[in-house]
């Protein structure tokens, strides 16, 4: 059989070695483009499903978060090496600061308690019948303070040992730091049941709830970071909600406050400053957060936003250790 087709006039006429040749480099080519499409497709940010209006509407994938145990992905060994000696350094420092002061507040300190109580009905709901309060137990100042000192300092030096420090930094370097969030959860709700008690708060289940609902402001602090991981847009919603949890302790400890000095005027002037310096101290890690979503100046530099972060705690729970020493620890 002729490896030549016939063709009608005007036609040209291609051999079955050239046919057969061009049918193996189509199914090549065919072959090539559908592996480079699921390769792009695996590797694509985000995936146009939509439109609404004149805007596409996105699909990202879920910002997934490297577990404790194992190194951060997708952040070049480079950056972190960059990172590492500034923020290891901080971290040090501030750890064994932390450290440092809760072993003075121990050794110093004069062994001081406020009570933990609770009221309870003696009647039906609406009758107006309460009985207490009824004593729990006296919490220790001094050992409160020290507390929250220990918990920043184990934190701080945790982080940049060896097993987590390259965990730590590449984290970081994403605009994520689980950590301090799992911290200050903690130490800062601590630090806010110390500050209601000095107010006059004893009652147990207000403690609870304040203590509840900072704890709750602060991992909305790591729900900031999580959902704007891998965003070209922030999602101010968690921000919005934090702010607004952590304004409730504030609003409760101010109105014990005014209360107690409308009725006795026996509020001594010491708890009024905790609660001012305070009240500004908390709120500077919220500036500090806006202006790092906002990439203002340096803080579009997610390391320099946690060096910010690292100055803070040491400042905010230092002023506090410190005010409650000087007002009720120092055994004058």
């Amino acid at each position: 059989m002729s490896d030549r087709f016939t063709a009608a006039p005007g036609r040209t006429v291609v051999s079955r070695a050239s046919a057969e040749a061009f049918g193996k480099l189509t199914h090549l080519v065919v072959d090539v483009g559908r592996r480079q499409g699921a390769t792009l497709a695996r590797a694509a940010p985000r995936l146009v499903v939509g439109k609404v209006g004149s805007r596409h509407r996105t699909a990202r994938p879920r910002e997934y978060a490297p577990p404790m145990s194992s190194p951060a992905a997708g952040v070049p060994e480079a950056a972190v090496a960059r990172a590492a000696p500034r923020l290891v350094r901080l971290n040090v420092v501030v750890g064994l600061a932390h450290l440092a002061q809760a072993i003075l507040i121990l050794i110093l300190a004069k062994a001081a308690a406020l009570p933990v109580n609770v009221r309870y009905m003696n009647g039906p709901p609406g009758a107006g019948r309460y009985r207490g309060p009824a004593a729990l137990f006296d919490l220790r100042i001094d050992l409160a303070v020290a507390a929250f000192l220990l918990l920043a300092a184990a934190d701080h030096l945790i982080v940049v040992s060896p097993l987590r420090r390259r965990w730590y930094l590449a984290n970081v370097l994403r605009g994520v730091n689980p950590a301090r969030w799992w911290e200050y959860s903690v130490s800062a709700s601590i630090m806010v049941v110390l500050i209601a008690m000095l107010a006059g708060v004893t009652d147990a289940i207000a403690l609870i709830a304040l203590f509840g609902v900072n704890t709750a402001m602060i991992l909305f602090g790591l729900l900031m970071e999580r959902a704007n991981a891998a965003r070209d847009s922030v999602d101010w919603r968690p921000f919005i909600y934090g702010c607004i949890a952590g304004a409730v302790p504030w609003v409760a400890i101010g109105l014990q406050l005014g209360v107690s000095q409308a009725n006795s005027r026996g509020v001594p002037g010491f708890v009024f400053v905790i609660f001012l310096t305070l009240f500004l101290l908390f709120n500077t890690f919220a500036v500090n957060m806006w202006l790092q979503y906002r990439g203002r100046g340096r803080w579009a530099d997610p390391a320099f936003a946690e060096r910010v972060y690292l100055i803070l705690s040491l400042v905010a729970k230092s002023a506090l250790a410190w005010q409650v020493y000087a007002g009720a620890l120092a055994g004058r």
